[in-house]
């Protein structure tokens, strides 16, 4: 058993788990104009939050739980992600995008993970995806400026998702530390600030519903 990496998860599964219940809640007080964008925001914390969970089974109590966990991170890195990229993105233009868009997003992000797996480049995908996803996320915090809060809050999320994919990343060892556990952590950090980041920004109340 790995019990630190158990612990490591059940506190991003715990970060996660709160960031839904935030956004959950919201939903009631945005107009239907940002209800899809929320659904999928809420849908892009789940993810990460049942892969932790799970983790927390594998790690801490039974191996065999190995293919739920590989396929819900999975799952939590090409689909949740960049649907809060979306989500950000959306939010911060004040742009409100039909159910049936969101559909074909979440549709289009399925099709290229199974287009980019068939022809063995994956990992290539992933990092552009992600790189994407920060942008987006960089991108709508900016629009607030001159509000300083989402604009730092943005930076502060992109600058922990990279320091935890690029600089950590989940094999080996940092010291007395499995690079898995200090990712976990980072995320557990991120993910709360990406939910703060996008309860504050303006949604469609800025532009017409259309």
């Amino acid at each position: 058993m790995q019990y630190s990496t158990a612990f490591s998860d059940a506190l991003l599964a715990l970060a996660c788990a709160t960031c839904a219940w935030l956004i959950a809640r919201a939903r009631r007080r945005h107009g239907e104009g940002d209800q899809p964008a929320l659904f999928c925001a809420l849908l892009g914390f789940l993810l990460p939050a049942a892969a932790a969970s799970v983790g927390v089974i594998r790690y801490g109590f039974d191996p065999s739980w190995q293919a739920a966990h590989l396929w819900l991170s999975q799952a939590s890195a090409f689909l949740g992600l960049p649907l809060l990229g979306a989500a950000a993105l959306a939010l911060g233009r004040g742009w409100a995008w039909s159910r049936p868009n969101w559909g074909r997003i979440v549709l289009g992000l399925c099709a290229f993970f199974e287009l980019f797996r068939q022809f063995g480049h994956l990992e290539d995908y992933r990092l552009a995806l992600h790189l994407a996803t920060l942008a987006l996320i960089l991108y709508a915090g900016a629009l607030q400026w001159p509000r300083r809060p989402p604009a730092i809050t943005a930076a502060a999320v992109v600058g922990l998702l990279l320091l935890a994919g690029l600089a950590v990343g989940s094999e080996g060892v940092i010291g007395p530390l499995r690079r898995v556990d200090l990712f976990h952590l980072l995320l557990a950090a991120a993910y709360p600030l990406l939910a703060w980041l996008l309860l504050s920004l303006p949604g469609s109340a800025r532009n017409p519903v259309r």
